[in-house]
């Protein structure tokens, strides 16, 4: 029972890992204009297990084995790169990932903005 209880574990713990990323779970990083943005998120894990046997009499043995696994995840922000510069946009606690793209429009402007000043330097 406990080589079957190993694999059973590796069989799970191959899961979670493989489910709980950034990519499967918010997205992969996107392009925005000059602007690099990454997904950043917390991930939290929980995991028991347990099993045992029984002998009720000569002719009747049990075993049994079981066990369950959390993940939670929270969006944090996205990190914002362009160049040299680096720069975390948080999401709001109260508003999940929702603020986040909220400041989108912000990273826009921001955009816009250099780009506007690229131009008059050229001029």
């Amino acid at each position: 029972m406990e080589l079957q209880f190993e694999e059973f574990l590796g069989k799970i713990t191959e899961f979670i890992k493989t489910e709980a990323n950034t990519e499967t779970v918010i997205g992969e990083q996107f392009q925005l204009g000059e602007f690099k943005c990454v997904p950043v998120i917390k991930v939290g894990m929980g995991f028991g297990s347990g099993g045992g046997e029984g002998v009720e009499s000569k002719a009747k043995k049990g075993q049994g084995m079981g066990a369950g696994a959390g993940v939670g995840i929270e969006p944090l922000g996205f990190l914002v790169t362009k160049e040299n510069e680096i720069s975390f946009i948080e999401a709001g606690k109260a508003h999940g990932l929702a603020a986040a793209f909220e400041k989108v429009p912000e990273l826009i402007d921001k955009y816009v903005e250099t780009m506007k000043k690229k131009e008059e330097e050229l001029v």
